[in-house]
């Protein structure tokens, strides 16, 4: 397996096209490795910055009619975008999702979904095999049980996948503070989503805000 090193190997904006899979209502309801309103919250916080850094986002779900819609969480963040309805349980065999990867002419393929040890390692495991540098987001997905999740990384690691987590792929996007053409939308995406992170960021807000009082010292 070739080391993920340098700084190439690092994401960049220009380069991503991100792929958000199956987070449907079905899947939620046994997702047991993380908490399920915590994968909502990160797979709604990497699709709002994929789009303040124009990163294209396909979005595809598995026979919605029996399984529910995409949570709007996502949906609204691109609002009349078709989403890619399939009865593929991976994701790559399907030809109109490959299609629209291929459309965008990005290299560096991004996934997150439900199950991970399902719709997320079908599609990364062969996206591999096809010559693709493919980045999971692993708190943006779920699976069944903690076992199932943490196998499915192993696995995917050792197909050679990278493993990310929301809050570090936007950083790498942002890459430098003194970038700032996105980085009063990703500053919004940390307070809605980033908890603590968030919060800390509106009190430091709050305190460049406030004037010193004229007695203090």
């Amino acid at each position: 397996m070739t080391p993920r090193n340098g700084l190439d190997s690092l994401l960049r904006p220009e380069d991503s096209v991100l792929v958000l899979i199956d987070h449907q209502p079905y899947q939620l309801t046994n997702v047991n490795s993380h908490e399920p309103q915590m994968v909502v919250n990160n797979a709604a916080a990497l699709a709002k910055a994929a789009k303040a850094f124009g990163v294209p986002t396909i979005l595809t779900s598995v026979i919605a009619d029996r399984g529910g819609r995409i949570f709007p969480q996502i949906t609204d963040v691109f609002p009349g975008q078709e989403v890619i309805d399939r009865t593929f349980i991976n994701t790559w065999e399907d030809e109109k999702v490959v299609d629209a990867v291929k459309a965008t002419g990005r290299k560096q393929l991004i996934i997150a979904g439900l199950w991970t040890e399902i719709c997320v390692a079908m599609p990364t495991i062969q996206a591999l095999g096809e010559g693709w540098d493919v980045t999971v987001v692993t708190d943006a997905s779920g699976g069944t049980s903690v076992e199932a999740h943490e196998v499915a990384i192993q696995r995917m690691i050792m197909a050679g996948a990278n493993m990310m987590t929301w809050l570090s792929v936007a950083s790498e996007w942002q890459r430098d503070w003194a970038r700032t053409e996105h980085a009063v939308e990703l500053s919004e995406v940390l307070v809605q989503h980033a908890a603590g992170s968030g919060i800390a960021f509106l009190w430091e807000q709050q305190l460049l805000n406030t004037p010193v009082p004229r007695d203090a010292g």
